[in-house]
């Protein structure tokens, strides 16, 4: 064990919404009462009648009228609207903006998914006491994915892992989501480092957007997890160059009021590690992603060392342990037992074998490459991320086959279909990957025939699996022989299962526990490992995205407060990073639901008269060439309803007409079609 700081390497470079409603509408059986608003508009409406701000005398063109309408369909205050004093219509104004009914209420939240709570969020949260440790799942503990957790200590904070997680159902158009990082932003003085357990994007792939954010502070990582960093940071060329710096197990080094040690763990990919944060009372112990290398159910020598010299010099006084497959009894099968399926595979399949699996799988892609080479097949590399991580592993001398193995894949058709092996991405059934394309028919090269045999080599990730199937299904149709890990063993998770976990638990004795890394039904299942290991209900804490737990009185108790930590979703959303207003998502939700109906009507303000009978854009509602009746009454009623709304006066509120314009075709519009459009009008004044 060594005491010396790691060597510095150079990478490459390196609010809650306000929610409420939209402007979208719900029928309801008295004509002349309001349909719920969005929350904002409320409120900026209210701010405008007060002011009695002048208002432009209308909108010229129809696009940026229409604009204009999304404009405050979003929540933002508009510029179009009444003209001249406000005279007896600001009295019925301030009388027109109505609670929403409890159906509609109990409607509306039916249609919405759930998005995170932020209560507590807005509390002081108290400076930590001296001596008290404090811990926050910052994310990764509700979810599979943004695994990010802090651990804070005097004038000390150091970070573990900086994960993202691919988007949900609840959130529709987005990129990513990352941990949200406002409590280290506020306290970025204090932040001394960010380690890194390993190289899968569930724990690396926050880095670009988050790094700089809390203001670069160094990043500790084994060689291969920093080699595949860079890698990645090489597409955000306009950032800061990381201060990488590669440490490995067994060193021990000083960051800030901590002393750190880290152990090697077994995982899918090589150079996994757990991390040892010695405190006073004892270590804090985070495992990563981990399961255990055992021969029939008995961990190696080699994994009971590792651990043995976890707690050689203090005791354990927090266990922090991955969940994610806890709920599975027994233990998995051990990696060593796919690769050798899959070498018996290679060996015995007749015509060309196809192999989709995870790029980051390292171990396993070297070994079907090394097989590949002295069988002496040729292997063609498919797919950006597989081709970088092969190139990655050449890197950090994992890879040590000879260059002429490999071929274009513009070559394949120059060798027999029996000496060809293809490594390629897909295996998700991701529209664009290489396997779906070849699926699909639409790959330019690669034509799936019956002597093909297709090895998926992966586990289906939960929200995938339509996708997987219908990428069965059309490889099936083409005729080619699937292997996959339900008809043989050729996957196995990375994750330890229940008699693994509960071993890891006796063999570390922790006075506290804290279940990290999957949905809270996983932690629960976690904790129920650690009490019959003979922890305390009292020693246990289950924590969400955001909650405060703080190590007390010298080690000896453990609590949750009652303040949490900001946790608002934080969304990668094209160019956008950021905490994206709810009611964006809300809208992004309805109109895939059931799509936009937009009324755009010209009205004579001198006369009170609408000059021609209104248009109409739809998208995602009806067929509107087999809806020419439905089309026709929603022109009438707009019609009618703009001129009884406007009636010859010369105070003429945009707003207020819009709003009864909208309450009124969405009511037409429901009892027509049951469905519930966003409706959005536009009212030109000439």
């Amino acid at each position: 064990m060594t005491d010396e700081q790691p060597k510095k390497i150079e990478s490459g470079n390196a609010s809650g919404g306000s929610g409420g409603y939209s402007a979208r509408r719900f029928p309801r059986k008295d004509s002349n009462a309001r349909g719920p608003r969005s929350a904002v508009n409320r409120s900026a409406n209210r701010a405008n009648y007060r002011a009695g701000a002048p208002r432009p005398h209308g909108t010229q063109g129809v696009a940026p009228a229409i604009a204009g309408a999304l404009r405050t369909h979003s929540g933002a205050r508009t510029q179009g609207g009444f003209r001249g004093s406000r005279g007896p219509m600001a009295e019925r104004a301030s009388t027109r903006i109505k609670h929403s009914t409890s159906r509609e209420k109990a409607d509306s939240r039916r249609m919405m998914a759930p998005y995170p709570s932020k209560e507590g969020e807005n509390s002081i949260i108290p400076p930590l006491k001296d001596g008290d440790i404090r811990i926050i799942a910052l994310g990764g503990v509700e979810e599979i994915g943004r695994n990010m957790t802090m651990v804070e200590y005097k004038d000390s904070i150091v970070i573990i892992d900086a994960g993202l997680q691919f988007k949900e159902e609840n959130t529709p158009g987005v990129d990513y989501i990352l941990a949200n990082t406002k409590y280290l932003e506020d306290r970025k003085h204090k932040v001394k480092a960010v380690m890194i357990t390993h190289g899968h994007l569930d724990h690396t792939g926050g880095i670009p957007y988050l790094m700089g954010k809390i203001g670069n502070p160094p990043l500790y990582t084994r060689n291969l997890t920093a080699l595949m960093i860079g890698k990645r940071q090489e597409e955000f060329s306009h950032l800061p160059p990381l201060d990488l710096r590669i440490i490995e197990k067994n060193d021990r080094i000083t960051i800030g009021d901590f002393k750190v040690r880290f152990f090697a763990v077994t995982h899918t990919i090589p150079d996994a590690m757990g991390i040892v944060i010695e405190t006073p009372y004892g270590n804090i112990v985070h495992t990563g992603d981990l399961k255990l290398d055992h021969v029939d159910g008995v961990p190696t020598m080699e994994e009971e060392d590792e651990f043995d010299n976890i707690k050689k010099n203090a005791p354990t006084l927090l266990l922090m342990a991955d969940s994610t497959n806890v709920e599975r009894p027994g233990y998995s099968f051990p990696e060593k037992t796919v690769l050798k399926n899959i070498e018996d595979i290679i060996r015995n399949t007749e015509g060309r074998i196809i192999v989709a699996t995870f790029a980051s799988l390292l171990e396993r892609l070297v070994k079907i490459i090394d097989v590949a080479e002295i069988l002496g097949k040729k292997i063609i590399l498919d797919g950006r991320s597989m081709k970088n991580n092969v190139d990655i592993a050449r890197q950090s001398g994992l890879l040590k086959a000879k260059l002429e193995t490999f071929i274009p894949i513009e070559d394949m058709d120059k060798y027999p279909p029996d000496r060809v092996i293809l490594l390629v991405t897909g295996a998700q059934g991701d529209e664009f990957a290489s396997l779906m394309r070849a699926a699909n028919k639409a790959h330019k090269y690669l034509k799936i025939n019956k002597r093909d045999t297709i090895l998926l080599s992966s586990s289906t990730v939960p929200g995938n699996e339509r996708s997987v199937q219908k990428l069965k299904d059309n490889l099936s149709r083409q005729g080619a022989h699937l292997i996959h890990y339900e008809n043989a063993k050729v996957h196995s998770s990375g994750h330890a299962h229940h008699d693994e976990s509960l071993w890891i638990h006796k063999r570390l004795a922790p006075k506290f526990f804290i279940p990290v890394h999957g949905y809270h039904y996983m932690l629960r299942c976690h904790a129920d490992i650690a009490r019959e290991a003979g922890l305390l209900d009292e020693n246990i804490l289950i924590p969400d995205n955001g909650m405060i737990i703080e190590i007390q009185d010298e080690g000896k108790k453990i609590v949750s407060l009652k303040e949490c930590a900001p946790k608002g979703l934080v969304l990668v959303d094209g160019f956008s990073v950021g905490d994206m207003q709810e009611v964006v998502l809300r809208d992004r939700q309805m109109l895939s639901q059931d799509g936009i109906f937009v009324v755009i009507t010209t009205l004579d303000v001198a006369t009170g008269k609408v000059t021609k009978s209104p248009d109409v854009i739809s998208r995602g509602f009806v067929y509107l060439r087999e809806s020419q009746d439905l089309l026709r009454n929603a022109r009438f009623l707009t019609k009618k309803t703009v001129e009884d709304m406007v009636g010859g006066s010369k105070q003429i509120d945009f707003d207020y007409v819009k709003d009864h314009v909208t309450d009124a075709v969405a009511r037409l519009l429901f009892q027509e079609t049951a469905k519930r459009p966003i409706v959005i009008p536009v009212i030109l004044s000439v």
